[in-house]
């Protein structure tokens, strides 16, 4: 029993949910520092990795506005978790802190954001299979403006952030 039950957990764990602390300010107030939250690593699709031999399966696209868990385009040790902004096929430009998609003249709704945003990067298009990321707390966020490579391919998904569940339980859809 206790053997199942060991197999069970670790199925689980490594191939429906993903348990990940916030070390960082990047997508406060939607997720504070120190937070614990859930992530649902099947809500696209399949990627695992068995003794070296990676399996990949997509199912469901990822949506923009989406809360992501995925490996850090720059060092694939590291998951990071950022909001999707930018979707394959598009340009994205942010203009005095505001984001633009494909040159619309009305930009994103953020009301997400804690602060203004500030600053004008871009134009970023958008290959296919990839997505742009973007923290919350944008003037305290090492994002998709800032990474050498831009983007976040979608075998680098691990999940989608699901609930916080300490210090306090929080949908996060």
């Amino acid at each position: 029993m206790i053997i199942f039950v060991v197999v069970i957990v670790l199925i689980v764990n490594n191939v429906v949910l993903i348990n990940a602390k916030i070390p960082s300010e990047s997508m406060e107030k939607t997720i504070m520092t120190g937070d614990r939250i859930f992530g649902f690593r099947l809500a696209y699709g399949l990627n695992l990795d068995l003794f070296g031999n990676e399996i990949s399966y997509k199912w469901k696209d990822p949506e923009r506005f989406d809360i992501i868990i995925f490996k850090y385009p720059d060092d694939e040790s590291q998951l990071f978790i950022k909001r999707l902004i930018g979707l394959p096929g598009e340009t994205v430009e942010i203009r005095d802190g505001k984001v633009y998609i494909n040159g619309s003249e009305t930009p994103l709704d953020d009301s997400f954001v804690p602060e203004t945003p500030t600053g004008d990067y871009g134009p970023y298009k958008v290959p296919e299979n990839c997505y742009f990321m973007l923290g919350d707390n944008r003037e305290h966020s090492r994002d998709s403006r800032f990474w050498d490579n831009t983007f976040v391919e979608f075998d680098q998904i691990v999940g989608k952030a699901l609930v916080r569940y300490f210090p306090s339980i929080k949908l996060l859809d």
